[in-house]
């Protein structure tokens, strides 16, 4: 199923009620805006807007900066906040309660432990109070009629000397809600090379292994992160593209390595490494309204998430940063309807195929495409017709 079937168009209603993945998600880029206020007023924090309505405004604002650093730095007051096990525990619930009700049945949350030791939690400690989060808001969304899975993504901050600390986390809690490793932070100039060892360590104890890359740099980020990181997926991943020549009757499209989608009506020449990505089909964790706001891309028209799935790239959609991209699964799954031409059929591809990356059992993943996810859209479908 691809964009050329030409099937159905869904609307937002019917979007926000199909079946959800997300893989790539940020525990700290996701809180609830009037959250951010209550925790900042406790524990002395001070903000840039007094109301949830302009601090809403201003973490978008500021997040559309255009480039990488400067998104980053709206996480001081999301990190600031989330200090104590209550504080965690809180935000971790409401996430859960959030995503459910976008629909979403299966999610990872992924955060970097250290930045949350302020307050004198350890790294078990604080791991051990996003998972009661967790479980809390499982729960709640089960008491209210949406039933979601969700796991832990323990990250280490690529900027700081942790990251053995992380994995020797993950590792400890890899049967008590953790499904996987990721490093994340400041890309260019923190390859996955600044500590070579971790990386057998995390493959010999069997932990799933995701790495931003692809995002502020380019194809040496992301054959380091595929090729010594073992990366089972990769965080956006979408700079893949500048591997990519599209040609048009004898002119490449993309000569200049631009992220574009257009020229869809010639071929395409892959590089070594876009065909090992391809090849492997190795998911790549695409976030198209954070990838505009980091200059990754100009537009949702011309974002690669449409071309590189054509390619037939294990293509998933996400949200990164719900606060500061002021978005969700439905939000960034209308957008590609309207601007890029998506049908369901497009849906249902990166659904399932997040699905099929999704960090747990190769049983319990089909029974998710099949239980869950499939029926699902047959739903939709069918008020479309």
């Amino acid at each position: 199923m691809t964009t050329q079937d030409h099937g159905a168009r869904p609307g937002e209603a019917l979007i926000r009620a199909l079946p959800k993945v997300v893989l790539h998600d940020h525990l700290d880029g996701g809180l609830r805006p009037q959250t951010v206020l209550e925790l900042a007023d406790a524990a002395g924090h001070e903000l840039p807007a007094a109301d949830a309505d302009s601090l809403a405004a201003w973490f978008r604002d500021a997040a559309d900066s255009g480039t990488l650093v400067r998104y980053l730095e709206t996480f001081e007051h999301t990190i600031a906040v989330m200090q104590t096990a209550d504080d965690l525990a809180r935000v971790a619930r409401e996430a859960v309660l959030d995503l459910a009700a976008d629909g979403v049945v299966y999610a990872e949350q992924r955060w970097a432990p250290e930045q949350h030791l302020r307050g004198g939690l350890s790294l078990g400690e604080a791991v051990e109070a996003v998972q009661a989060g967790i479980d809390d808001g499982i729960a709640a969304a089960a008491a209210g009629g949406h039933i979601i899975r969700v796991g832990q993504l323990v990250g280490a901050m690529r900027q700081a000397d942790r990251w053995q600390e992380v994995a020797d986390l993950a590792v400890t809690y890899r049967d008590r809600g953790v499904v996987g490793f990721d490093i994340a932070g400041p890309e260019d100039g923190f390859l996955p090379s600044r500590h070579l060892g971790i990386w057998r360590f995390l493959a010999e104890h069997d932990v799933p292994v995701t790495i931003h890359a692809g995002e502020a740099a380019g194809l040496d980020s992301i054959g380091q992160a595929v090729h010594l990181g073992q990366a089972d997926r990769l965080g956006h991943g979408a700079r893949i593209i500048d591997d990519i020549a599209f040609v048009s009757d004898g002119d490449h499209d993309s000569s200049d390595g631009a992220l574009s989608a257009d020229g869809r009506g010639g071929s395409a020449d892959l590089g070594r490494l876009a065909h090992w990505v391809r090849d492997h089909q190795i998911p790549l964790e695409l976030c198209p309204v954070s990838n505009l706001q980091t200059g990754v891309a100009e537009s949702i028209a011309t974002h690669p998430i449409t071309r590189l799935k054509e390619l037939d790239f294990a293509v998933t959609l996400n949200t990164d940063n719900r606060l500061m991209s002021r978005t969700s699964m439905t939000h960034e799954m209308k957008l590609l309807v309207d601007e890029a031409g998506w049908t369901i059929d497009d849906l249902v591809d990166v659904t399932v195929t997040a699905a099929w990356g999704a960090f747990m059992h190769h049983d319990e993943r089909r029974d998710l495409v099949d239980q869950v996810i499939m029926p699902g859209f047959q739903k939709v479908e069918g008020a479309l017709v």
